[in-house]
């Protein structure tokens, strides 16, 4: 009793094109998991310059009441002050205070709008890799009908997606 049991009742030497679609599976898979840990990268990226963002606008709006406390100090004192040589030291203090904190707040925001800039950057590349990514899934899927059917189209169909995912994909490192 010699039988041969096939895997799945498909055995590849009696269909060269189902190994050539099996291969096939097998490199859109590799792309896939590519594009996925690109895409997961990205997302992460976003995150971690975000949160630098959100960081830098609380040291900003520090800065800015800091700077206002200052102004406040100075309003106040020249208002009850009537004698310049006791309050003019303590003004002036302030004041150089007031501008520091002035310019340290603009700086602070130049800062954070980098990091929102860069934030939204990485959102754009991963929304790039995330549909680079589907549409190679739907090219595994669709390659893979083959072995179901045994239509041909299929795999067309899939090799088709698998190419503008990877299209879409390369964008991703393009902006």
């Amino acid at each position: 009793m010699n039988e041969h049991v096939g895997h799945g009742g498909h055995d590849a030497a009696q269909d060269p094109v189902g190994r050539r679609i099996g291969i096939l599976v097998a490199v859109i898979g590799v792309f896939l998991s590519g594009v996925t840990i690109e895409s997961h990268r990205e997302h992460t990226a976003a995150i971690f310059h975000k949160t630098e963002a959100n960081d830098v606008w609380g040291l900003y709006q520090a800065k800015k009441m800091r700077s206002h406390l200052m102004d406040v100090g100075v309003t106040t004192l020249n208002a009850l002050g009537t004698d310049q040589s006791r309050i003019g030291p303590a003004v002036a203090k302030l004041t150089a205070d007031r501008d520091r904190y002035t310019k340290e707040s603009d700086d602070l925001q130049k800062e954070a709008r980098a990091k929102d800039a860069e934030s939204e950057l990485s959102e754009k590349r991963a929304l790039r890799f995330d549909l680079g990514e589907g549409l190679l899934e739907l090219g595994l899927v669709l390659s893979s009908l083959y072995f179901l059917s045994k239509k041909g189209f299929f795999p067309v169909l899939g090799i088709v997606s698998t190419l503008l995912g990877l299209g879409i994909s390369v964008t991703g490192f393009l902006v």
